[in-house]
């Protein structure tokens, strides 16, 4: 976990400049920064801290923007629900759905363990839009399909059970990898780019994941070969930067999706502190149909911290005792009826 803001903000977007996701209303005569080699500079440190959540809640209805005295009234009570001395922390969507939800008393979704106090979270950028998702136009998720529903199920019922061993466990959690691309805001979500000629580098600071992603109009490694992070080429769309990513692993999880899933990124720089990140998934064994989410990165002075996530992966040992254990109880129990 990493401490870089005590409080909550709001950034108040001027109607087109919501729609290209900037800070600020765009100036036309603004170009992006180019490279020695006369690529569009997007290197540097870029966060994703925004309130915003992926889906837009259903009670908004059709709603894609609400006004900046609705957005006030939801940052006021943000502040005072998340105070610093908070006893649990908001990660992701909850901070949105909290407050729109006019939440008196927080609790975290870990009810078990809980988790860390507001005081250690990173401070959250506030926009008028009511989801990330911009297609569908209704700002959610398409509709899952009969078998990722399945799956679903079947992962929910295998987290419940007892932990027989580390691949009970999901990937974050043994340290593998937390999986790319990373949509999840104010957790870990820094990410510096670096640029060469022919190859661009996307290093994640969740897990310290580096995406090496080449330029040269390679084609795509061999169907049978998978990887955790799929397989990623890129191309320049004028100012854009695309990048198409396939070949995942079937034990990789983009929520939900895996062997099938296929992403196209678009990464626009459209002001000196705003780089617009579009992120669509296809996968039609997940979701009915494609969907896409378009999140404004900001640029920021901050360099990624370390994630040393278990400290040398003692966590699984604890998890995996604590399992035996509850084994043991459960027979000693049985064999006294």
């Amino acid at each position: 976990m990493t401490r870089r803001s005590l409080h909550l903000t709001v950034v108040f977007f001027a109607g087109l400049a919501l729609l290209a996701g900037t800070a600020s209303a765009q100036d036309d005569s603004w170009t992006a920064p180019r490279t020695a080699f006369g690529h569009p500079d997007l290197q540097g440190v870029w966060a994703n801290n925004n309130a915003t959540p992926l889906q837009r809640p259903e009670v908004l209805g059709d709603r894609e923007f609400l006004t900046e005295e609705e957005v006030a009234a939801l940052q006021s009570h943000a502040e005072e629900l998340f105070a610093l001395d908070a006893d649990d922390a908001a990660f992701g969507d909850s901070v949105f759905t909290a407050a729109l939800n006019a939440v008196q008393n927080f609790s975290s979704r870990d009810t078990a363990t809980g988790n860390y106090n507001q005081f250690w979270m990173v401070e959250r950028d506030w926009d008028n839009r009511t989801s990330l998702v911009v297609d569908p136009p209704n700002g959610r998720l398409p509709a899952r399909t009969a078998a990722a529903t399945m799956r679903a199920e079947t992962a929910s019922a295998k987290r419940q059970r007892h932990a027989v061993w580390t691949d009970d466990r999901s990937l974050g959690e043994r340290c593998v990898s937390f999986g790319a691309p990373r949509l999840g805001a104010g957790y870990n979500s820094y990410y510096q780019l670096f640029q060469t000629p022919d190859h661009v580098v996307i290093l994640m600071e969740m897990a310290h994941d580096a995406r090496i992603i080449p330029l040269d109009g390679r084609p795509h490694l061999d169907d049978g070969v998978r990887q955790w992070l799929g397989d990623s080429r890129g191309y320049w769309d004028g100012d854009t930067l695309v990048v198409e990513t396939k070949n995942y692993s079937p034990f990789a999880n983009f929520m939900g999706a895996a062997e099938h899933l296929h992403i196209t990124e678009r990464f626009t720089r459209v002001s000196e502190d705003v780089l617009q990140y579009e992120v669509t998934a296809s996968d039609p064994t997940t979701w009915e149909r494609p969907w896409t989410a378009m999140i404004p990165l900001r640029s920021s002075p901050d360099a990624l911290y370390e994630y040393a996530c278990h400290e040398g992966n003692i966590g699984m040992e604890g998890i995996l005792a604590g399992a035996r254990h509850q084994e043991a109880q459960e027979a000693q129990e049985a064999a006294s009826r």
